[in-house]
């Protein structure tokens, strides 16, 4: 444009203008169209206006056309009118523009509307109070869509490059995301790392989402039409992403527009030609409409030249071919994909349950499976998939024979999915005798490869829980088997050393080597576990007052070193916690009694009743004078509590405070009446009920906000001075 190359310019806008629908492009064209036509009279100014409405019928509906809008009409005001019926229709004509521009959801709509209100009034007073009454609600709808609209354009990067996902990422926190997130009413307390390229794809997700709900409640067709400007306009950006080109191609194939869909799926494997699930995708489109030899020619591209086809390809061209064209056609393909040196097992069990379930030729599947034993006995999944097809068959004698067949010549480390398989064949299918016989093989063949502990050979209850299981039925409660599992995890690793980087996570785990018990984690070999040797395992066998102790070391207070210790400990870890021994000495006596008599309870959160009422019936020797590190608080003159209060709690009688003896004026009778409820409550022993508890500490507290005396809760009361 600089050096006035105008057909080099107009080549390259031919090259660019469609495929990229951005309004500084379109800008530029339009300022080209207006230079090259400025010489040329009325011939010029139509072919400009001409280009305005060409440019408009693209990018009319961006959100920033406001400026083409506005730059438009300035055009048309500026044409000159040699007559009143010139001057008419250019009126006519800026009117209609006006009209389309105020009910677009621009960042200058409101000033396009302001405009229009001045252009009407210019005109004519009497018909614009008309025409604005009419355009008013229209107007006041699209500036609604556009604020919401807005929210959702704001997070979008206009800047990014269309190449595939790097796989770069940032970390944000709510704070970070962008204002259309922000509306979700949805807060994280939590950082979420996510690729900076997924922000994106979410903010272009939430745009179509947003005007696929036709918001402005507008016709069909000017609806779709900007959800197809959408849908380009996000194209340009991530145009390597194949699940968009889908989504837009489906969002046309319903819409009624298959072609538009065909077209969308050709572009798409233009963009992405490796991308096999478009092809599958782009075939399914053309097999539904009926065009079977288009979707033959899509299936034959996914098979390229032979030599480096993969095996799903094989399988998806034979099921296709089973349906288009019959039997025999996807019989004759496969046996020319079996001399394929990229033909895997899968291609025969796919094929033999093919011919099995869709043939109905059990002949045909069995020799497939046969013929494919010879090539692959040294792949478990093939004998597996063989068994489950003469499992449909009955054939207990060849299943037999099968599994004798592989566990010959496959390794000991590869064959534990077979075993497994054949000890459940016989729980379900064969007598007793033949059932103890295979699990004794399997435990004798798997003892040397770490899936069976070192007292794997001996019978266990495990063994009996996997027996006489059936789906989801255990013959235990779900307690006894996570016993179970726990005692089979110590059993395998109680002794091992840390030799493997997929050491298991957790005692959740139940291997089915042995017991076939269900496992809940997935183990793989590319996740570095924790060294669960380290692991302290938690024991709900002791039992609440186990400990006898024999020693004391002040005031009759025992050693709880030993009671407080875990016997698990020793066990797993090797060596003492001296460390939680040096705790124990440092502990004052009072705590460490305290602590002793504590219960034992199972999972990591106690019953809160149970626990209080044992504290309330625990007895907390009293510190000896001289011993303690600060001299014993003086405490108020008050009665001294009776031996039977002390034996139900040494913290059940509260200390009222100095200034609860200083009664307020008018109030004598009624302190009087509430030190005597109290002396009565007090004479008397609490009960050890939990509930009681809790109202006799609901009624003392209520008194307390009446303005009386301040007294301690009856739980959880200060013995100030007494304890230490």
């Amino acid at each position: 444009m600089v050096v006035n190359n105008d057909e080099a310019t107009k080549q390259i806008f031919s090259r660019c203008l469609l495929n990229c629908l951005q309004i500084p492009l379109w800008r530029c064209y339009i300022r080209f169209i207006r230079k090259v036509n400025d010489k040329k009279g009325v011939e010029g100014q139509e072919e400009t206006r001409k280009a305005f409405d060409f440019m408009l019928s693209y990018v009319g509906a961006d959100i920033a056309s406001g400026p083409v809008w506005m730059e438009y009409i300035t055009f048309l005001k500026s044409l000159p009118a040699l007559s009143t019926q010139e001057e008419s229709q250019r009126m006519i004509a800026v009117r209609k523009v006006y009209q389309k521009a105020i009910v677009t959801p621009t960042h200058h709509i409101e000033q396009l509307w302001k405009e229009y209100e001045n252009f009407e009034n210019s005109v004519s007073r009497q018909l614009a109070k008309g025409l604005l009454s009419e355009y008013q609600p229209k107007f006041n709808s699209a500036r609604a869509v556009y604020r919401e609209r807005k929210k959702y354009v704001d997070g979008i990067d206009w800047n990014m490059l269309a190449v595939p996902p790097t796989g770069s990422y940032k970390s944000w926190t709510f704070t970070d995301l962008p204002s259309y997130m922000a509306t979700s009413r949805t807060y994280f307390s939590w950082s979420l790392p996510l690729f900076a390229e997924e922000l994106q794809w979410m903010a272009w997700k939430k745009l179509l989402a947003f005007e696929k709900g036709n918001p402005q409640r507008i016709d069909n067709g000017s609806s779709n039409k900007r959800i197809i400007f959408t849908y380009e306009q996000c194209l340009m950006y991530l145009y390597h992403y194949p699940d968009l080109w889908y989504d837009y191609a489906m969002w046309h194939a319903k819409s009624g527009s298959i072609d538009a869909a065909i077209k969308v799926f050709q572009r798409s494997l233009k963009a992405r030609p490796d991308s096999e699930m478009l092809r599958y995708a782009y075939g399914e489109l053309e097999e539904s409409r009926g065009a079977i030899q288009p979707t033959k020619k899509i299936y034959e591209s996914l098979l390229g030249d032979g030599v480096n086809t993969t095996a799903l390809a094989h399988i998806q061209f034979i099921r296709f071919l089973r349906r288009t064209e019959g039997v025999e056609a996807a019989r004759k393909y496969f046996l020319d994909a079996r001399k394929s040196p990229n033909c895997t097992y899968h291609v025969y069990v796919a094929y033999a349950m093919m011919a099995f379930c869709l043939d109905k030729d059990p002949k045909m599947a069995h020799n497939v499976f046969e013929a494919g034993l010879k090539r692959f006995m040294h792949e478990p999944v093939y004998i597996l998939e063989y068994a489950d097809f003469l499992t449909r068959l009955n054939d207990d004698r060849n299943i037999r024979a099968l599994f004798e067949r592989a566990l010959s010549s496959l390794p000991s480390e590869e064959s534990v999915e077979v075993w497994k398989r054949f000890t459940s064949f016989e729980q379900t299918y064969g007598d007793l005798a033949s059932m103890l016989k295979v699990e004794r093989r399997k435990k004798e063949a798997l003892s040397g490869t770490g899936e069976e502990g070192p007292s794997s050979l001996e019978s266990s209850l495990q063994d009996v829980a996997s027996r006489y299981s059936f789906m989801d039925l255990w013959p235990c409660s779900s307690k006894e088997l996570d016993h179970l599992a726990r005692q089979e995890w110590l059993a395998k690793n109680i002794n091992k050393k840390v030799e493997k980087s997929t050491m298991l996570n957790g005692l959740g785990f139940v291997d089915e080597g042995s017991t076939g018990l269900t496992s809940n984690l997935a183990v793989s070999s590319k996740v570095v576990y924790p060294d669960t040797n380290q692991m302290v395992i938690y024991d709900p066998r002791q039992k609440p007052g186990a400990g006898n102790f024999q020693t004391t070391t002040a005031a009759g207070v025992p050693t709880a070193s030993k009671a407080l210790s875990n016997p698990m400990i020793a066990a797993v870890g090797g060596q003492t916690m001296s460390a939680f021994d040096e705790i124990l000495e440092a502990t004052p006596p009072a705590l460490v009694a305290f602590l002793s008599n504590l219960p034992v309870v199972e999972g990591p959160t106690p019953d809160v009743d149970v626990v209080l009422s044992i504290c309330l019936q625990s007895d907390v020797p009293a510190p000896q004078p001289g011993k303690s590190g600060a001299a014993p608080m003086p405490l108020p003159s008050i009665p001294a509590p009776s031996t039977s209060d002390l034996s139900v709690s040494s913290k059940s009688h509260p200390i009222p405070s100095a200034s609860s003896f200083k009664p307020a004026r008018g109030k004598r009778k009624h302190f009087d009446r509430q030190e005597e409820e109290e002396a009565s409550v007090q004479s008397h022993p609490l009960p050890r009920d939990a509930f009681r508890i809790r109202q006799i500490q609901k009624a003392r507290g209520t008194a307390s906000q009446t303005g009386s005396a301040s007294y301690g809760s009856a739980i959880s009361g200060d013995l100030s001075g007494s304890t230490g």
